[in-house]
């Protein structure tokens, strides 16, 4: 399947897009990822108000590899002037080629203010978004991540994607779960071939339950989107890249990754990580979260699980990942296992009155607190 997707200025081929998830795509992820396959790689979720007031910590988030030539930001926001002042900074400051605005966050802290997924559910002060956006980035494309909706009686998405496209934005992301799903359930792709079907002139990307390579190909053919959006597949399974660049050019897949395979990743994946954070206890106990992504489906057993979960030096690492068998297959029944996230679901908290008022071009107040979520 040969498909190439166009962002404004960009190209992006094979057609595959990072989704952003906090505490994850930093640099450090992003580069191991990108040493498996070309794409797309966007960064961590950042807070437009924070990195507008100053914040030193924010601030640091929008940081590049040497090895980035594209640089793509996604920004969370719910007022239009601080994200378009957002987007002027990152776009001035940091030389960003790519915008990317979060839509669907699901997190309780961010939806009972009514922002994330929540904000789509108040057309007018979303399109002003879009439209602020948009505007302050000029010749940058700038895209937007959204979910189908708060529930399945409130469906919001099909309305946003032609608020957006309307908008000017360069492309449309639809992670096909309802915020009160989170990520329980399976990922309605129907949602995101209507979405394709309702937008005739930019491309519509779909997100959800891509675990391997054939996911991405099936995706495409049973909707009819322009590009992949992949999260949770490639947690602890960065060589996911390397399969979806084969697959998109029609090349034989590799074999399942040996256990072997997967240990020599996590060491480049933790030094890349000492690197960013210039210190080896930081950048060790950054990975800890990793390591049960990364052992997922392969029997090594619990209690070496936690060990590796608690290290603290590279050297106590590299010792515990020695001590396993490198030529240990992936069991074929593990390739689909889910990785992250799986709670869900539950009811979606909202301010008061919030569906009630939809007509409300009001930011929501502190709605745009940094959060993670996606």
């Amino acid at each position: 399947m040969t498909v190439t997707l166009r962002l404004g200025p960009l190209t992006v081929d094979p057609p595959v897009v990072l989704a952003p998830m906090a505490g994850v795509t930093n640099s450090a992820f992003r580069t191991l990822c990108r040493g498996y396959g070309a794409g797309l790689y966007v960064s961590e979720m950042i807070s437009a108000r924070a990195l507008v007031e100053g914040s030193d910590k924010t601030a640091r988030m929008v940081v590049f590899g040497a090895d980035e030539d594209v640089k793509s930001v996604q920004l969370y926001g719910v007022d239009p002037r601080v994200v378009a002042e957002a987007v002027r900074r990152v776009i001035g400051d940091a030389g960003v080629d790519h915008v990317d605005l979060n839509m669907g966050c699901p997190s309780p802290k961010v939806t009972r203010r009514g922002g994330g997924a929540a904000l789509p559910a108040h057309p007018k002060l979303f399109g002003a978004i879009m439209r602020a956006a948009v505007g302050a980035a000029g010749d940058i494309p700038v895209t937007v991540k959204m979910r189908k909706g708060i529930d399945d009686s409130t469906l919001t998405y099909l309305d946003a994607g032609l608020a957006a496209e309307d908008a000017g934005v360069a492309a449309i992301a639809l992670h096909a779960r309802t915020a009160e799903q989170l990520y329980s359930g399976r990922a309605d792709w129907s949602a995101i071939g209507k979405l394709k079907a309702a937008i005739g002139t930019v491309p519509v990307l779909g997100n959800g339950d891509i675990w391997a390579a054939g996911d991405a190909l099936a995706m495409m053919r049973e909707t009819g989107c322009d590009g992949v959006v992949v999260g949770r597949g490639c947690l602890g399974k960065p060589w996911l890249f390397r399969d979806l660049a084969d697959a998109f050019a029609g090349r034989e897949l590799q074999p399942p990754a040996t256990l072997g395979y997967v240990m020599d990743a996590m060491r480049r994946h933790v030094r890349l990580l000492v690197d960013l954070k210039q210190d080896e206890y930081l950048g060790v106990r950054d990975f800890r979260k990793h390591v049960g992504w990364y052992l997922t489906g392969y029997p090594v057993g619990g209690e070496r699980r936690r060990l590796m979960a608690l290290t603290a030096t590279l050297a106590e690492l590299d010792a515990l990942l020695d001590e396993l068998d490198p030529s240990t297959p992936l069991p074929p029944a593990a390739e689909h296992m889910p990785r992250g996230h799986l709670q869900g679901p539950r009811p979606v908290t909202l301010p008061e009155h919030w569906l009630a008022r939809c007509d409300d071009e009001t930011p929501p107040d502190g709605a745009d607190e940094w959060t993670s979520g996606g």
